[in-house]
């Protein structure tokens, strides 16, 4: 929902320093990914870092290059830590410890996590909710929606290349355009169905101009933050006015107001911008562990609203 803004946050602020931070400043850094690309990088001695390098990090796609430039970091934090000074970023993201072939292990794999769990409230929902449910099939495409960004997400912090960080945003932007649709279909669609159709082709307009104009045009890191922090407000409000609207009525409707309060104040961590805890565990990380039981907890209140969209339906039909 609207936590993903705010991922989109710290995603974009890293990214606009990723062309140049402190440590990949360092002459130090320069120089010494320079000489170990000259020496391990080309001719015979690239056969022999292929011969050696396991296949898990060449399926990965880790080159020589990303090798010399993992070992540099090191050697330049080091450097750092020993004359005192703080630990830098580089390539706008602090020095973690790789674990096999995960770049950002701790924050990996949170996302599988929440994507385990997104995988395990859909299967609850689906045995649970009647296919009958007014809102079922858009909460279950919502939950797809949802396991694609998890997916990109688990991807982009197990090997950050430039597809993945694309496939990242654009997912986790094609997840709170969606959670915009579902409220729109909630508050507004059950009663006017043209009104969602007309809605759902605005979104899908909005979001293929997005995607083909950071394709085709310009990756442009402001504009891409600008976007989808406006777009999480507009989501974020729209569901919290329903659910205060609606909490005396329906009581199962504070389950989501509570996932909005929690998400709008678990994006708090992301501005805790430390270097990793044990060079694995970040802001971004913690962040990713604490949105696992939210998911659920949506997912929860989506089923019961469902369910009791299902139930006044069928009064309403032995009514008529």
């Amino acid at each position: 929902m609207a936590g993903r803004a705010a991922r989109l946050v710290l995603l974009a602020g890293a990214a606009a320093l990723a062309s140049g931070s402190q440590g990949d400043r360092e002459p130090v850094y320069r120089d010494c990914v320079l000489q170990c690309e000259e020496q391990n990088c080309s001719g015979g001695a690239l056969n022999h870092f292929r011969s050696r390098q396991p296949i898990y990090m060449s399926l990965a796609g880790w080159t020589c290059r990303d090798d010399c430039k993992y070992e540099c970091m090191w050697v330049t934090v080091g450097l750092y830590l020993q004359e005192g000074h703080k630990v830098p970023q580089f390539h706008g993201k602090w020095p973690f410890s790789r674990f096999l072939f995960f770049q950002e292990p701790a924050s990996a794999v949170a996302s599988f996590l929440n994507g385990l769990a997104s995988l395990v409230m859909l299967c609850r929902y689906r045995t649970f909710v009647p296919a009958s449910s007014p809102m079922y099939h858009t909460c279950v495409a919502f939950a797809w929606v949802s396991l694609n960004a998890w997916f990109w997400s688990t991807v982009f912090h197990t090997r950050d290349t430039d597809l993945t960080e694309k496939m990242d945003y654009f997912c986790a932007s094609t997840v709170i355009l969606h959670s915009i649709y579902l409220c729109c279909v909630r508050t507004v669609g059950l009663q006017h169905p043209a009104v969602v159709s007309a809605f759902r082709a605005l979104l899908l307009l909005m979001l293929t101009v997005h995607v083909s104009y950071l394709s085709l045009i310009r990756f442009d890191y402001g504009y891409n933050l600008v976007a989808n922090v406006a777009i999480g407000l507009v989501n974020m409000v729209w569901w919290l006015a329903w659910c205060l609207w609606n909490q005396q009525r329906l009581p199962h409707v504070r389950k989501c107001m509570v996932v909005v309060l929690l998400l709008q104040g678990l994006s708090l961590l992301e501005l805790l911008d430390f270097p990793p805890l044990f060079w694995v565990l970040d802001a971004h990380a913690i962040w990713h562990i604490s949105t696992i039981p939210v998911h659920v907890l949506f997912f929860s209140f989506l089923e019961d609203d469902s369910l009791y969209l299902l139930k006044e339906s069928e009064a309403k039909f032995k009514l008529d």
